[in-house]
């Protein structure tokens, strides 16, 4: 464990960084709540608005791929805290072969998706056969899938950094849980493709959400490393500072892909097709 004075010190740098951070990103961001939740899909989406739902006119601020992946993560990530609050046991390896097959949906979809957009946009990489038309049907559950994929080991990984009374219980053992969380994520993808606005504004931020919470984890994992903290906590109380140590990093990363991209581009839509 880090030394008394480094933890009393970052008691108070990090809430400070933190601020500084939001701030930053806050003064950059485009004006309004979508427009905000723009930026935050701009850090790790295409957003090209072909791929997108939209709200009348306006773009929903990830790529119905990613509207998928992050949303999904947002869900079941949910699920899990309630579900499975201390387990830090991996899916059982029944279930395996399910999360091997949303990956490689998601990349067989997702290369196939790219090779149809430059086919089409440049000219390029025709000598490729097309497996199948591209859709944004395909582009959501798949991304659900792999976001669903991303949260069950995340999950589970943050909580074996965290506890020190871990349940090594896995986060998923049994088909009706599996199925369940499955169940949930159908419905809630059902839903978006009927492109109603009373689903898709909620789903703005469900999956902006989603882009923040798995990286605060990942990175919040990434800190407790950093400060020799692992496996010391028993309460989730004393997790702010780790939470927010996640979130400034979180924030950062954002932040410089945001300024490195719109300084490439010009552009807070998404990357240029001619």
């Amino acid at each position: 464990m880090r030394s008394p004075f480094i933890q009393k010190i970052s008691r108070w740098l990090v809430p400070l960084a933190a601020l500084a951070a939001f701030a930053a990103w806050m003064y950059i961001a485009p004006p309004g709540m979508l427009g905000k939740l723009d930026a935050l899909g701009y850090a790790v989406c295409h957003r090209i608005g072909e791929r997108s739902f939209h709200i009348g006119e306006r773009q929903l601020p990830l790529c119905a791929r990613c509207s998928g992946t992050f949303s999904a993560a947002a869900i079941a990530l949910t699920f899990f805290a309630v579900t499975a609050r201390k387990r830090g046991g991996m899916p059982i390896k029944k279930f395996h072969w399910l999360f091997l097959l949303f990956f490689l949906a998601f990349g067989v979809d997702g290369t196939n998706s790219y090779i149809y957009l430059l086919k089409q946009t440049t000219g390029m990489l025709q000598q490729i056969p097309t497996l199948y038309i591209p859709n944004s049907t395909l582009r959501l559950f798949t991304g659900s899938g792999m976001g669903m994929t991303m949260a069950a080991f995340i999950f589970p990984a943050f909580n074996q950094t965290v506890w020190r009374d871990l349940d090594a219980a896995p986060v998923l053992d049994s088909w009706k849980r599996l199925l369940s969380l499955l169940g949930i994520l159908l419905m809630v993808d059902l839903l978006i493709l009927g492109e109603s606005p009373l689903v898709l504004y909620p789903l703005a931020f469900v999956s902006s959400f989603g882009v923040l919470a798995l990286l605060t984890l990942i990175f919040g994992i990434v800190w407790l490393m950093i400060m020799r903290q692992d496996n010391t906590f028993t309460s989730p109380r004393q997790l702010w500072l780790t939470a927010l140590a996640g979130f400034t990093l979180a924030m950062l990363m954002i932040l410089s892909i945001d300024l490195f991209r719109y300084n490439l581009t010009g552009t807070w839509g998404g990357f240029p097709l001619g």
